[in-house]
């Protein structure tokens, strides 16, 4: 596969620092039931990689270490990984907010019947991707069948109180070398047309940038897109989005225990601070200080802060 990681690692792009951490961002596995064009981890169901139960103790650990309001699950499927429910458990057993980033279809694979009740019972935020509300787009970016899978899924999910009670988010990622449209005016379309269409509801829609690495940087690249789509993220920039971008508050791990800026530079292996070797959460149990490190930057940084910005919890701007 065509690889955009040597493009990307030098960059202009200002100079960043951490803040206080609020958010831990885990990998727990890159397999799952799909595979996904815009999947920027190469997920899917030949992917063996997945978090072994010794690494899911000393996350809990890192969870009593570093107390942070928010545990953020994805994958692959993060829910494949077989320790996932103890993780979940643990965390809100702790009073830390659990996020899992859920493909929706999961919900119908076998052994999984249970799932959406496990997840309200232990009152779990849901962040959901549906690339888009009509069913061509969602199926050319995750394939057929999907489209319909996710309606019911959603659907089951309302019956079990998410999208009220219980916290259902979506998100959208833009089919090929584009930026999201305003995050505002598309939520708006997506309340009012999978109400009209299904009578679904949910919470919020994020807008999310595709980032130009793993299987999309490939597909750039072997569309002669890739420098069209960098020039693209470029001028969008806003440096408004700098003090609000993810990284600042976030520390992501991968499914062997490394730490990482983000989930993007999780897939570009570029090391948590600038130095010879990787972080494990076993050096940030063993020295928790990471506020004011400076964040490790690279060009595809530009899709987080171009135009209204990007992250795992949507737009930055309004």
């Amino acid at each position: 596969m065509l690889d955009t990681r040597p493009l990307l690692l030098e960059s202009d792009f200002p100079a960043i620092h951490r803040q206080q951490i609020s958010t831990l961002q885990v990998n727990l596995g890159y397999r799952c039931n799909l595979s996904c064009v815009h999947c920027h981890v190469n997920a899917g169901p030949s992917r063996t990689e997945e978090m072994s139960a010794e690494t899911i103790d000393q996350l809990i650990a890192l969870l009593d270490c570093l107390a942070p309001a928010t545990l953020d699950l994805t994958g692959g499927a993060p829910e494949l990984n077989p320790h996932f429910r103890r993780l979940v458990r643990a965390a809100r057993q702790r009073g830390i907010e659990v996020i899992d980033r859920c493909n929706l279809t999961i919900l119908f694979e076998p052994g999984q019947e249970d799932l959406g009740q496990f997840l309200a019972e232990e009152g779990v935020v849901i962040t959901a991707s549906l690339p888009c509300y009509l069913e061509e787009n969602v199926e050319q970016q995750r394939g057929k069948g999907v489209y319909d899978d996710s309606i019911r899924a959603i659907r089951f999910l309302n019956e079990l109180g998410y999208g009220d009670r219980l916290e259902l988010n979506l998100v959208y990622n833009p089919v090929g070398p584009v930026l999201p449209p305003p995050q505002e005016g598309l939520q708006a379309d997506y309340k009012r047309e999978l109400a009209d269409r299904y009578g679904i509801v949910f919470n919020q829609l994020f807008t999310i940038t595709n980032m130009p690495i793993s299987r999309f940087g490939a597909v750039l690249l072997s569309q002669d897109q890739y420098y069209d789509y960098m020039h693209l993220l470029r001028d969008s920039f806003s440096a408004a989005n700098l003090d609000t971008v993810m990284c600042r508050s976030l520390v992501s791990v991968d499914w062997q225990g490394n730490l990482y800026d983000c989930d993007f530079n999780q897939m570009l292996e570029i090391p948590l601070v600038a130095s010879d070797r990787r972080r494990h959460i076993r050096d940030l149990l063993a020295d928790p200080a990471l506020a004011n490190t400076r964040i490790t930057t690279g060009e595809h940084c530009y899709g987080c802060t171009a135009g209204q910005g990007s992250s795992c919890g949507g737009a930055l701007e309004s």
